[in-house]
C-alpha cells in the first residue's frame, strides 16, 4: 500500500546523518492566508484535542499574571517572551496537523507524545530556545531598570503609559529589543520543529533551513509574522481569552507553512 506524504518512516538511530539538506520553495506573498485558512480546517476538525491546548496557553498567561501580580515588569517580560517559546509548545498542534493530514484519526494522547523518537534533536531546540527566553527576561528587566530608575509605576499608571503612549523612549526601547530577540527566534523556527517532527531532522539542520526559508521568501515570511503576532497581541488584549482559538489556529496553518516551504523528500 502506497503511504501518505505525511508519514514518518521508521529510521535507524544513526539514519538521520544520511537525510539531505531540505529544499526550500519560494512561495507567494497571498500564500499566509492560505495557511490559516487551512489551519482553520484543521480545527474545526479537531475541535476538542485544540482547543485543549488553546486553553493551556491561556491558563499558561492568567497563571503568570496571578504569580507575579505583585511584579508587573516580571508578568511583561514573562509574556511577551510567550512568543519566543511558542513554537516549541506548539508540537503537540503540529502533530495534530499531520495526523489528518495522512489520514489518521487525529488523537490528542497522541500528539501529547510527538516528538519522542527525535527527542534529542527537539529538546536542544528548546534549550535553545529557553536560553534566549531567559535573557531576553533579563534584557527587559534592565530596560525597565534604565527608564524607572526613581520608582516603578503602578500597574494601572503603566498601562495608562502604554494607551496613551506617554514614556515612548521607554515604550520604543523595549519595542526595539523585544523585536530583535523575537525576529531571532522566528528565523530560527519558521519550519524547525515540525522539520524535526516530520523527518526527525537534527536541529541545526531544522534552524538553518529555517533561515533558508526566511532568506528566500522575505515577503511572504514578512505576512507570516505579521499575522503571527497580530492574533497573539488579539490574544493579550482579550485576557489570554483569545489565545484559545488564536494559538491552535496558528499552531495548525504552521504546520501548513512547512509544508508549503519544504519540499518532499523522494518517496514520501
Amino acid at each position: 500500500m502506497e503511504q501518505s506524504e505525511t508519514s514518518v518512516q521508521p529510521q535507524a538511530a544513526g539514519d538521520a546523518i544520511d537525510l539531505p539538506f531540505p529544499e526550500i520553495r519560494e512561495v507567494e506573498l497571498s500564500d499566509p492566508f492560505d495557511w490559516l485558512a487551512r489551519g482553520a480546517r484543521d480545527l474545526l476538525a479537531i475541535r476538542g484535542a485544540s482547543l485543549f491546548y488553546g486553553f493551556c496557553f491561556a491558563a499558561m498567561g492568567w497563571l503568570l499574571m496571578t504569580v507575579f501580580s505583585h511584579a508587573y515588569q516580571l508578568t511583561s517580560a514573562l509574556v511577551c517572551g510567550f512568543l519566543l517559546v511558542g513554537p516549541f509548545f506548539a508540537l503537540g498542534l503540529y502533530d495534530l496537523s499531520r495526523q489528518r493530514e495522512s489520514g489518521e484519526e487525529p488523537m490528542l494522547a497522541h500528539s501529547l507524545t510527538a516528538g519522542h523518537q527525535n527527542a534529542g534533536a527537539i529538546g536542544v531546540f528548546a534549550v535553545i530556545l529557553i536560553i534566549v527566553f531567559l535573557i531576553w527576561a533579563r534584557a527587559s528587566l534592565v530596560i525597565f531598570a534604565l527608564f524607572y530608575t526613581a520608582e516603578m509605576p503602578t500597574l494601572n499608571r503603566f498601562l495608562e503609559q502604554v494607551v496613551s503612549m506617554q514614556n515612548l523612549e521607554f515604550l520604543m526601547a523595549y519595542a526595539v529589543v523585544g523585536f530583535v530577540f523575537a525576529s531571532l527566534v522566528f528565523g530560527a523556527s519558521v519550519v524547525a520543529i515540525p522539520l524535526m517532527l516530520d523527518r526527525r531532522q537534527d536541529a541545526v539542520t531544522a534552524m538553518l533551513a529555517s533561515l533558508v526559508a526566511l532568506g528566500r521568501n522575505p515577503g511572504p515570511m514578512l505576512v507570516w509574522a505579521v499575522l503571527i503576532v497580530s492574533a497573539t497581541l488579539i490574544g493579550f488584549m482579550t485576557f489570554f481569552l483569545g489565545l484559545i482559538v488564536l494559538m491552535p489556529l496558528i499552531g495548525h496553518a504552521t504546520w501548513h507553512a512547512y509544508k508549503a516551504l519544504v519540499v518532499p523528500l523522494p518517496g514520501r
